[in-house]
């Protein structure tokens, strides 16, 4: 007869299993002694999400925003140092997520096994002075062992991507994930909605009204001149003089740095990032779901331009980014900024890909 894992004199050793899944508890049963099982308690039906670099300075507001997410049934926080306070912290969070940290790369792998979601805020960030270019080398060779292990542990899920540069660390998932034969791209999003809620922001403060209100278009890719708001296709319509177009496209463009700058050494932009890759992430999360007509601005691989790779409106899905949006009319400004867009986003792709061939 096997013992009930209810009975009270369980309990103890299954919130201790829970509280620390890599040393499970081991209970005495009738011939042998056998591991104890982690209920998932108190969780409703929802997503297995994995944060990777969930001790970062993007990863802890982002563990924080995600455990707050009904969606989230088990969320795994994972990082090379400090992911058990994390984990500790976040846990005692009276949310229905249930908690689990993984501390280093002998336990990558358990923390993405099974999982439906990957955020990867994982690598270096932004100094003063630093472009995102200056990251590359560092972050380059983090995301593909992060990416790697995607590839084996759970292939179908569907990957945030934020690690900068995001124009180059994105071609170099998708090259780890053709190379495992685990490469779909309708799984595999670039997250560059942090530009998208920018220039909501900054919009309505010269319109005057409320950023919520606001939906601003922003395609290219994901540092300097490649992010390109689509001031003409701004809901509500409105219009604005070359001055302001100039002054807004400039800003959000450079919001980065501004916070870089703000920050004066002490970090980049951690908190808006984490609330941009939260947000994004629940979109993924309703669509998986089955919530239909959600669309959202990412990097994705494209044909909207001739580059292989582009920031523009996707229909997201069951599968991820089901429909690629076409960019809609520009005006000559946009035009113009889209050519300088793609020299830049072109040469950026082809460093994460020359990368991956080294």
């Amino acid at each position: 007869m096997q013992p009930d894992a209810n009975a009270p004199s369980h309990r103890l050793a299954r919130v201790a299993a829970h509280l620390n899944p890599q040393r499970p508890q081991m209970e005495e049963g009738a011939s042998a002694l056998r591991l104890v099982v982690c209920r998932a308690k108190g969780g409703a039906p929802g997503f297995k999400v994995a944060i990777l670099g969930a001790a970062g300075g993007i990863g802890q507001p982002l563990s924080l925003l995600m455990k707050m997410n009904p969606l989230v049934s088990v969320l795994h926080l994972y990082d090379v140092v400090n992911t058990p306070g994390v984990t500790a912290d976040v846990s005692h969070m009276d949310t229905s997520a249930v908690v689990r940290g993984f501390l280093g790369a002998q336990q990558l792998d358990a923390a993405l096994t099974g999982m439906d979601l990957v955020i990867i805020p994982a690598g270096l960030p932004r100094k003063p002075g630093m472009t995102r270019d200056d990251l590359f080398n560092k972050n380059a060779g983090i995301v593909r062992t992060l990416c790697e292990g995607v590839a084996r542990c759970c292939p179908n899920a569907i990957v945030n991507l934020i690690s900068n540069p995001v124009n180059s660390t994105v071609p170099i998932a998708a090259e780890v994930f053709k190379k495992a034969g685990t490469y779909d791209p309708k799984r595999l999003l670039g997250v560059t909605t942090l530009d998208v809620a920018r220039a909501n922001t900054f919009v309505a403060e010269v319109l005057g009204v409320d950023p919520r209100d606001v939906s601003v278009p922003v395609v290219g890719g994901h540092a300097g001149i490649t992010i390109l708001p689509l001031l003409s296709q701004v809901t509500p319509p409105s219009s604005f003089t070359q001055d302001e177009t100039r002054y807004l496209t400039d800003r959000i463009q450079n919001g980065g740095t501004e916070v870089v700058e703000a920050k004066a050494g002490s970090g980049s932009a951690t908190l808006s990032m984490a609330f941009a890759a939260s947000k994004f992430a629940d979109a993924c999360l309703q669509a998986m779901r089955g919530e239909a007509g959600i669309v959202e601005c990412s990097y994705v691989a494209s044909e909207v331009t001739e580059l292989p790779f582009f920031a523009t409106k996707v229909r997201l899905g069951r599968g991820g980014a089901e429909e690629i949006l076409p960019l809609g009319p520009l005006n000559d400004f946009e035009r113009a900024g889209l050519e300088a867009a793609k020299k830049e986003l072109g040469e950026s792709i082809q460093k994460g890909i020359a990368f991956m061939s080294k």
